[in-house]
């Protein structure tokens, strides 16, 4: 090609970025537009990531780099299917990449789950966050809560719950946040987990960080340290496992103590119904057993908890995207190594996907580096029989955007945002302090 090849990639978080990383670093001269529907970068890490979480948001700065190479450009407050689409951006681009993520709730089958006080976490995790298309208040009423799930967000949600609001100020969140956790009465989060400890989902670090605080007593339930001849065989050939047990273990046997908020723990303990009339005032579980193989069943023993609010903390589901095939069961792109496949299962020409769009919402931030790998190696494959853009010039998809209106974010304008949140931050001692309207974003951006 006597042009350098020209790629789109819809979505600016991890995975989005870690494909725009492994393409500048191909042999091949690749210019790379990202396109965020949000006016800042960096996805799930910017609004998916607790803000007490500062080890692992140092990724931002290895993804900032990328953003500041000449190659690649950024285009914040610009959505996919709305503001431009596949159409429109393969007459400028020689391929297109799919990176969205996986951002709703996935849903829970039981009665009462709809009820006034029951919630996603993802629109939690949001709120606190500062997402700008969230409401900017919470209903934060309840004094005891549970939370569904033990994965690394069901973590999150809790020890958000359960931490004080002077303990959080220190970090990035806003200020509509930081006076809604203040408000809260919370005495006591419950988080439940259906199968026993040895199949807990969460990282070491992520539960080791639920003692850390000096307010929240964290309580394991004895009643519920239960392992299989499956959870003997995952603690001795999984070190993780190994760490997770070991602690949980020592925490259930430990005197507890007398910090004014409490954060329980209990295992083995499927949610059947979430009790209440006009809203949440209960929760129903059922006590279960393990199987042998790992798995649970149900002894016919259930529990009744007094709390008055629930967050379902189950997993994500990414969004169908126009124009693009999506599985709805699984809630991906029907892929083949990256390449996305129409509806008969053939690959379309120039389109592929990669992140928790391609594979589901499942690992941690860095694998998906495996998923851009794959992707970009079957697009460095493809790249001398792909579709030729009629407007490859840099300028033409600025032109385009600017006819329609859209109030794009540069790299300039990122840089001019990020730099008015940390200069927030520093008048009040704090490293940032967020931005949460879309308006006053785009606007601070657009100087």
């Amino acid at each position: 090609m006597s042009r350098p090849l020209r790629v789109a990639i819809v979505g600016a978080g991890p995975a989005g970025v870690y494909a725009a990383d492994i393409l500048t670093k191909s042999d091949v001269d690749a210019q790379i537009d990202l396109f965020e529907k949000l006016p800042a970068p960096y996805g799930l890490v910017r609004y998916g990531v607790a803000p007490d979480h500062p080890r692992i948001k140092g990724i931002v700065g290895a993804l900032q780099k990328v953003l500041d190479r000449p190659s690649v450009r950024f285009f914040g407050n610009v959505e996919y299917g709305v503001d431009i689409k596949l159409d429109d951006l393969r007459q400028f681009y020689d391929a297109v990449i799919f990176s969205t993520g996986a951002s709703a709730d996935r849903a829970m089958d039981i009665p009462g789950i709809d009820l006034p006080g029951s919630f996603g976490a993802a629109d939690f995790v949001s709120w606190y966050d500062g997402h700008p298309d969230v409401p900017r208040s919470w209903p934060l009423t309840a004094t005891s809560v549970a939370v569904l799930g033990v994965g690394n967000v069901a973590l999150d949600v809790a020890r958000v719950l359960a931490k004080t609001a002077d303990e959080l100020l220190v970090t990035e969140i806003p200020v509509n946040v930081y006076e809604g956790l203040a408000a809260s009465p919370v005495t006591d989060v419950h988080v439940f987990g259906r199968r026993g400890p040895a199949q807990a989902k969460f990282t070491p670090l992520e539960l080791r960080e639920l003692d850390h605080s000096p307010n929240v007593e964290v309580i394991v339930h004895a009643e519920g340290i239960e392992f299989d001849e499956a959870s003997m065989h995952a603690i001795r050939t999984n070190k993780q496992v190994e760490m997770i047990v070991k602690t949980l273990q020592e925490w259930a046997i430990r005197d507890v103590g007398s910090r004014p908020r409490r954060l329980h723990l209990h295992f083995l303990e499927a949610p059947v119904e979430v009790l209440g009339d006009s809203c949440v005032s209960g929760l129903r579980t059922e006590t279960q057993e393990l199987t042998g193989d790992g798995n649970v069943r149900g002894t016919g023993v259930f529990t009744d908890w007094d709390v008055q609010a629930v967050y379902r903390a189950v997993g994500y589901l990414s969004t169908h995207l126009v124009d693009i095939p999506f599985d709805h069961v699984s809630g991906t792109i029907p892929h083949e190594a990256g390449r996305v496949l129409d509806l008969d299962e053939v690959p379309m020409p120039g389109v592929y996907t990669t992140g928790w769009i391609k594979r589901g919402p499942i690992g941690l931030i860095g694998h998906t580096k495996g998923d851009a790998l794959e992707t970009i190696t079957s697009l460095l494959v493809d790249a001398d029989s792909l579709p030729r853009a009629a407007s490859p010039a840099a300028g033409a998809v600025v032109e385009f955007l600017a006819a329609r209106g859209v109030p794009f974010v540069t790299n300039d304008g990122w840089g001019r945002l990020d730099a008015h949140e940390i200069a927030l931050g520093a008048a009040h001692g704090r490293e940032r302090i967020k931005v949460v309207s879309r308006e006053e974003m785009t606007s601070v951006s657009n100087g």
